[in-house]
């Protein structure tokens, strides 16, 4: 099994949603966070200053079998893409044992 943990933008998150239901993830966690970022300079909108080094971004936590890892990736990737700086990052690592609370079945039969 494996943990893809992945942070987006906020207003991409629809669009990952979507494309993780279509490669067959349909359960998955996921945050409001802030972060800091690379750019630290500012932006002037309607005559106001504003920072943007504290970024509103989506984490979300998901956890597959591994057969679901490379469809998973590349789900986020296209269509949490935007080109731009700040697009987020992508972290996978593997999960040992996982357990369902209901029946208490374990490994990848839990997650199904």
């Amino acid at each position: 099994m494996k943990k893809i943990e992945a942070i987006i933008r906020k207003s991409k998150f629809e669009a990952v949603k979507e494309a993780l239901h279509n490669v067959g993830v349909n359960f998955f966690s996921y945050w409001d966070v802030t972060g800091q970022g690379h750019e630290k300079e500012g932006h002037v909108y309607r005559g106001v200053s504003y920072s943007t080094s504290d970024i509103q971004r989506r984490y979300l936590s998901i956890v597959i079998n591994k057969d679901f890892k490379e469809a998973t990736i590349k789900a986020i990737i296209d269509a949490g893409k935007t080109g731009e700086i700040g697009d987020g990052k992508i972290f996978v690592s593997d999960i040992e044992e996982s357990y369902r609370i209901r029946t208490g079945e374990k490994g990848g039969q839990s997650l199904n």
